[in-house]
């Protein structure tokens, strides 16, 4: 994956703590989430899960896109997860350092 603004949203376990962040190296970025490279929130509570992302033309618009999504309640931003990703997969994996698809985008391009 080339390196693209992206929003993405990180998860300690299914329906648990959220966080919402934008970046332009999304490998990178959750790489360094996983190891606790930068003590903060994901670090604190044990955020480490990729379960959710998008990609955006600019970062402007990535980074427009994570301030609303920060204002979701709850319920919608669980939603938007499950709608592209119902079992709360890691996106990211570990071995490789690589960004898995989303499982709704990988049935949809099966299809």
């Amino acid at each position: 994956m080339s390196k693209c603004p992206c929003v993405y949203i990180l998860a300690s376990d299914r329906n648990g703590t959220l966080y919402i962040g934008v970046t332009s190296d999304l490998p990178g970025r959750v790489s360094v989430h996983i190891q606790d490279l930068v003590s903060g929130f994901t670090a604190k509570y044990h955020v480490h899960r990729l379960v959710y992302y998008e990609m955006h033309e600019t970062m402007a618009a990535a980074i427009a896109r994570e301030k609303r999504l920060k204002k979701w309640n709850r319920l919608w931003k669980l939603r938007l997860i499950e709608s592209a990703n119902p079992e709360w997969l890691d996106l990211f994996d570990r071995t490789s350092g690589a960004i898995l698809d989303l499982p709704a985008d990988a049935e949809r391009n099966r299809s």
